[in-house]
């Protein structure tokens, strides 16, 4: 239900159909098509959202039955897609899923598919089906379309070696549709970006520098939602949006603990996660982030805070109210810090730009003031001791 509202669809009936075996012509026994097309035909319905996977055929044959338009899950999700794209890119990739999904469908999508014509030179040659020129042309356009995205693809792993050059630590948000990412992506970055109580309302990635108590700046990356059962095509087709997730530092899961499936959700996540890491690579650090703490009763709410207390890697979290920023930038800045090696490098005192430059990357511990030189008692990541002792000509 969630999804159909989530696409303003006025919401007739629902009922959830039990099906003791999968009939091969229309999905479900002739007995509910039955009860259906009479539910249908009182309440004057022009859509039936079929919460589960369809074949052409059952598509079709369910369309003759019940005299109104049927879509599966996969074909609601891909409007819903459609409908929230906002750059070229998520336009490009919902396109494609979307032609992928049409392609296994042309038997039912097309009226004329049974036409033949003659050929037109390249366009196709004697006696091609209708079905078949369509389907070259989908495939024609799907080609255009990756080659597009491959593109993109190319740009952003630019951006990422930049980004490794300066560098600053990518924190991704991740978490079930409607979650609560864009709201507690909003509260740690004072930004406006698109954020509704309503399933998928961001598609497009957006990144904002977010500075640490510590003082060290991250760029925070808003992604896509995930949900139960997402269509392949779809998971395919944002690969490369959510590459910028496997290739983060750190991970913050956010989850919707007021949510009663909040569980399951979890669960989803962590799978799909799990089959976006390539097998050869770690993945990244997890915070799990419980929020939508405001909604809770006291007895709810204390069992959150417990949980956050009891376990590593979990902070109690109010994207809305702002309950738990500070414990939550305070989690950050400690997982960030574990990849920290903490060394001891002396410093001229005449080299101001170097000085600044271990406060602005490091994390100063300590600092002793001597005659022409400072001892720092610093944490540095690997890549920048290296940087910073190549500049200065410290052996290791």
């Amino acid at each position: 239900m969630g999804l159909a509202r989530a696409i303003d669809l006025d919401l007739a009936f629902a009922e959830a159909a039990k099906v003791p075996s999968i009939h091969p012509k229309t999905y479900l026994g002739s007995g509910k098509v039955e009860a259906l097309a009479a539910a249908i035909a009182g309440d004057d319905v022009g859509l039936l959202v079929f919460n589960g996977p369809l074949n052409a055929g059952q598509q079709r044959n369910l369309e003759t039955a019940l005299s109104c338009k049927v879509i599966d899950r996969t074909g609601l999700i891909l409007e819903i897609f459609g409908a929230r794209a906002r750059t070229a890119e998520g336009a490009l990739q919902v396109e494609r899923a979307a032609l992928e999904y049409q392609r296994g469908r042309l038997v039912r999508s097309w009226t004329h598919l049974e036409r033949q014509r003659g050929g037109f030179g390249f366009l196709g040659g004697p006696g091609e089906t209708q079905i078949e020129a369509d389907r070259r042309h989908i495939s024609a356009r799907i080609k255009r379309i990756e080659k597009s995205l491959a593109t993109i693809t190319r740009t952003r792993g630019l951006h990422r070696q930049a980004r490794a050059r300066v560098p600053y630590p990518v924190v991704a948000t991740v978490g079930y549709t409607n979650a609560g990412k864009s709201t507690l992506f909003n509260r740690l970055t004072d930004s406006t970006v698109f954020a509704e109580d309503m399933l998928f309302a961001t598609l497009d990635p957006t990144m904002r520098g977010v500075t640490l108590p510590s003082g060290r700046t991250i760029i925070l990356s808003d992604t896509v939602g995930f949900i139960s059962g997402l269509p392949a095509q779809l998971v395919a087709a944002f690969r490369a949006t959510l590459e910028e997730v496997i290739h983060a530092d750190l991970i913050l899961h956010v989850r919707d603990f007021a949510h009663p499936d909040s569980a399951a959700q979890r669960e989803d996540v962590v799978r799909i996660l799990a089959d976006l890491c390539p097998e050869d690579e770690n993945p990244p650090p997890v915070i799990e982030v419980l929020n939508k703490i405001d909604l809770l009763d006291d007895e709810a709410r204390e069992f959150a805070a417990n949980s956050a207390q009891r376990l590593e890697g979990h902070i109690a979290f109010s994207a809305l109210t702002g309950e738990g920023v500070d414990a939550l930038l305070g989690a950050i800045d400690h997982e960030l810090s574990k990849s920290k090696a903490v060394v001891e490098i002396d410093v001229p005192l005449e080299d101001g730009a170097a000085i600044a430059w271990l406060y602005e990357r490091g994390e100063v511990h300590d600092r002793q003031d001597m005659d022409a030189t400072a001892r720092f008692t610093v944490g540095l990541d690997a890549a920048d001791l290296g940087r910073f002792r190549k500049r200065l000509k410290v052996a290791e």
